[in-house]
């Protein structure tokens, strides 16, 4: 990225300039000295700019947020164009989306008159689950707010493979893969979306720049709202995954929008156990704290 370009350049200030030197050995030493001072002079410029590239990356401060984790982050400055990252490597894997597909399984649910509108209810099954607010009868609302699987994994079925399949390729989510079954290839399966592509998804339906009615796009938009003030709307989903029964990994998602500009993020977290969304999701709050832009 920008801060191994900006080490690329010092290094090849510094050839440049040792090769200048060499070569005026035999000349006057009042030149020698002129050359010497401003070979100082640039290797001190280039290095000054190489540690405000890296304040502004923001790389220590939000590497101590992660500490214990496996993880990546990825933070979209929209009005700027411009990208903060850490772990820019982990950025690129693609890992499970779990329930932060509810997003675009929201999407696709209103768009195929799956469910109407944000207050149709698909009733509880009866069976008893782990999560105590699963057990009732949901609309989408409350699923999302709730994270609600089952709810979920009866939209998809009603959805059906060759839908499903279809609105995915145009979303471009991800590698597209529902080869997982219609139940569970967001669960820790087939389908897997890396935090960069994250980021391009929320762009998008920010934007809104997808191949949705307006008003299927306006309803996700509304249902993800995690707080508002006059100054600022939080937008986020969770997600956790799960390995032998243990939490072992965690997203969050979102973007804020402020008056005069809109920050998209992707948040992933991974370790042995005790790592979930909810984990990721104060992780992420707190830098964006520390940000000031929450």
């Amino acid at each position: 990225g920008l801060k191994g370009f900006v080490k690329g350049e010092i290094t090849l200030s510094l050839i440049f300039f040792d090769s200048l030197y060499f070569r005026s050995v035999t000349c006057y030493r009042k030149r020698m000295k002129i050359m010497n001072i401003h070979r100082f002079s640039l290797i001190v410029i280039f290095w000054g700019l190489s540690c405000v590239v890296a304040y502004a990356q923001g790389w220590p401060d939000i590497a101590l947020f992660f500490e214990g984790y496996k993880a990546c982050f990825v933070l979209y400055d929209v009005k700027n164009d411009t990208v903060i990252r850490y772990n820019e490597k982990r950025c690129q894997e693609r890992i499970s989306p779990c329930s932060t597909f509810k997003i675009p399984n929201s999407l696709i649910g209103l768009e195929t008159g799956v469910i109407p509108d944000e207050s149709h209810v698909f009733p509880w099954d009866g069976i008893e689950r782990q999560i105590k607010s699963w057990n009732r009868d949901h609309d989408l609302r409350s699923a999302i707010a709730n994270s609600v699987v089952w709810y979920y994994q009866k939209l998809a079925v009603e959805v059906g493979e060759r839908r499903m399949k279809e609105y995915l390729q145009k979303l471009n989510y991800g590698n597209m893969d529902i080869s997982g079954g219609l139940t569970q290839f967001w669960l820790g399966s087939s389908l897997k979306i890396s935090a960069n592509e994250q980021i391009d998804f929320l762009l998008k339906l920010y934007r809104n720049d997808l191949p949705f009615l307006q008003q299927s796009i306006d309803i996700v938009k509304e249902i993800t709202i995690l707080s508002r003030t006059d100054d600022v709307i939080f937008r986020g989903k969770t997600g956790s995954g799960f390995e032998e029964g243990k939490r072992t990994w965690g997203w969050f998602v979102g973007y804020i929008e402020r008056k005069e500009n809109v920050f998209i993020f992707a948040t992933h977290i991974e370790a042995k156990e005790n790592a979930f969304g909810i984990q990721a999701k104060e992780i992420t709050k707190n830098i964006l704290k520390s940000l000031s832009l929450l």
